[in-house]
């Protein structure tokens, strides 16, 4: 198994999975096809939407044509590319059992040229009792130690579940021993009624628990995952495949699949997308159809919105902006809202692997964003890194001027000029969502290369204050005087200024003025040093 990173954005990456059939890039959405009956031939699948691999069930397969001579899954499906099979976990979580015995599911797999094949796994499902969580688990890594010496010499990719459900702790357990295990992919399952239920933020939780116990050199695949709202969340969090049928069921019921969410096809009246079948025909067209047509016509939406999602996440993973592009689809819906604000809760890991290379401009909406690996970056390495000039003993804050970079902006020229001969000050900015910015630093990423919204919501300013208060007591001034304005923020400030310097027993003065770069204020700050600080002047 080669499985190599080419780009990462967050927990997500791009990679190429090499199989015994051909490289395929990740993120890889495999569309289910059902052996028997499919809307959209599978060869139609790779020649017009790029479904470069694809996932068939190899159980169906078995009960159905298993007594046929030299059967095999490619010339099956009438399809060239990637195949995976899946072992009939989906009808054990469906139906409670399948007739079928683990070691004849492996060997089948291989006997019919699957290029991925998954062991047949026991799923935990949702809301299962404590006691059957803890047996699928034992049961899912006896069956998957047991297949080892059938798999050894197979030149297919084999899939390794995790199981657990959302008792979290059982999830850890299966994925650490699930890793000790030398399987090719490894995959969370049970996520279908989640996913279904709307449950986003315990997927969160389910994917991110097994994702930061699993070896980060494997792919690892989100079984049944097949709504193009979520690609991007399953991608941030590390997810490189991901599998559904929901581009056909969802057609039968006349469902219209978008990157924001599913719509009726009976409450639309235009089609707000620009696939081939949109632009072909109109909402009034597809209604009118014969049954079979329109739900042929609608799969091939589905799938085409599907692919181009996976393309959009890509692009995003590549430029560095996967995190803008998770935060607008999960606008999409308030389920996805609930968890993008879990997700963040997992910052300190999204920055752990998140690259450092993509010095890309940055929005920053509301505090959510501080969540961002480059905003924690950045105030991980000032407290670690910085240290003040070795003669300043008095930091003197300001508000950030609004040009940027600050250290080139007329407004910090004309400070400077009137901070002329005060050796010992130390001049820094605050600004939202930093807190302090030493002038020489200002020009290094991402200081200088963010766009902040105004108003600022109360949680920025209040985490702005006291990141600020913070630099006050990790850095070695003697005294701080703080020359501000009156927006709500300069007020916090100052109460978080003057808390922290209570408790340090450092001096605190301050100047409060309207406009702090207007010439008269500038002057005021002058005449304020000169009455206070002469013996500082060099």
């Amino acid at each position: 198994m080669s499985f190599e990173i080419v780009d990462r954005d967050l927990l997500g990456r791009i990679g190429r999975l090499k199989t015994r059939r051909g490289v395929v890039e990740t993120p890889l959405f495999l569309p289910v096809v059902n052996p028997l009956t499919q809307p959209i031939p599978p060869r139609r699948m790779l020649e017009e939407f790029g479904c470069k691999a694809l996932i068939t069930n190899a159980y169906i397969i078995k009960r159905r044509l298993g007594d046929q001579p030299d059967l095999e899954v490619h010339r099956l499906l009438d399809y060239d590319g990637v195949i995976a099979t899946d072992s009939g976990g989906y009808q054990i979580l469906v139906y409670g059992d399948v007739e079928a015995d683990p070691l004849e599911i492996v060997e089948f797999q291989k006997r019919i040229g699957s290029d991925i094949a998954v062991i047949l796994d026991i799923p935990t499902g949702w809301e299962t009792s404590r006691e059957r969580a803890e047996w699928t688990v034992r049961e899912t890594l006896r069956r998957a130690e047991d297949a080892l010496p059938l798999i050894a010499e197979s030149d297919a990719l084999w899939v390794g579940p995790v199981q657990g459900g959302n008792h979290l702790d059982l999830v850890e357990f299966s994925a650490k021993s699930m890793s000790q295990l030398p399987y090719d992919i490894y995959a969370l399952g049970s996520p279908t009624k989640v996913m279904e239920q709307y449950l986003f933020s315990t997927l969160v939780d389910m994917v991110m628990t097994a994702k930061l116990n699993l070896p980060v050199n494997r792919p690892l695949h989100l079984f049944g995952a097949g709504h193009p709202m979520i690609f991007a969340l399953a991608v941030a969090m590390g997810c490189d495949i991901f599998d559904s049928a929901a581009y056909a069921l969802y057609a039968r019921e006349n469902r219209y699949l978008t990157p924001r969410g599913t719509m009726k096809l009976d409450n639309l009246e235009y089609l707000p997308c620009s696939c081939p079948i949109c632009r072909r025909y109109d909402a009034d067209e597809l209604r009118e159809m014969l049954k079979f047509e329109r739900e042929r016509l609608l799969a091939e939406h589905n799938l085409y919105v599907c692919m181009a999602e996976v393309e959009t996440v890509k692009q995003a993973i590549s430029e560095g902006g996967l995190w803008e592009l998770l935060e607008a689809r999960s606008r999409g819906h308030p389920a996805l809202t609930s968890a993008f604000r879990r997700l963040t809760e997992y910052r300190e890991a999204l920055e752990r692997w998140s690259p450092t290379h993509k010095l890309r401009g940055l929005f920053y909406f509301d505090h959510y964003d501080l969540s961002r690996p480059e905003i924690m970056r950045h105030r991980r390495r000032l407290t670690m890194n910085y240290n003040p000039p070795r003669r300043a003993s008095i930091l003197l804050l300001a508000p950030a001027p609004r040009e940027k970079p600050y250290i080139r902006s007329s407004d910090y020229r004309r400070l400077r000029e009137h901070l002329m001969g005060f050796e010992k000050l130390h001049l820094c900015f605050y600004a939202p969502p930093f807190g302090v910015v030493p002038p020489e630093l200002s020009e290094t990423y991402p200081l200088s290369q963010i766009e902040v919204a105004e108003p600022l919501d109360p949680e920025t300013m209040r985490r702005t204050a006291e990141e600020t208060a913070r630099y006050i007591e990790e850095k070695p001034y003697e005294s701080v005087i703080l020359y501000r304005g009156s927006t709500d923020l300069d007020i916090l400030i100052e109460r978080c200024c003057r808390e922290i310097c209570d408790s340090l027993e450092k001096r605190i003065w301050v100047l409060e003025v309207s406009n702090p770069y207007s010439e008269a204020s500038l002057r005021r700050l002058r005449e304020f040093l000169e009455d206070r600080f002469k013996d500082h002047k060099s």
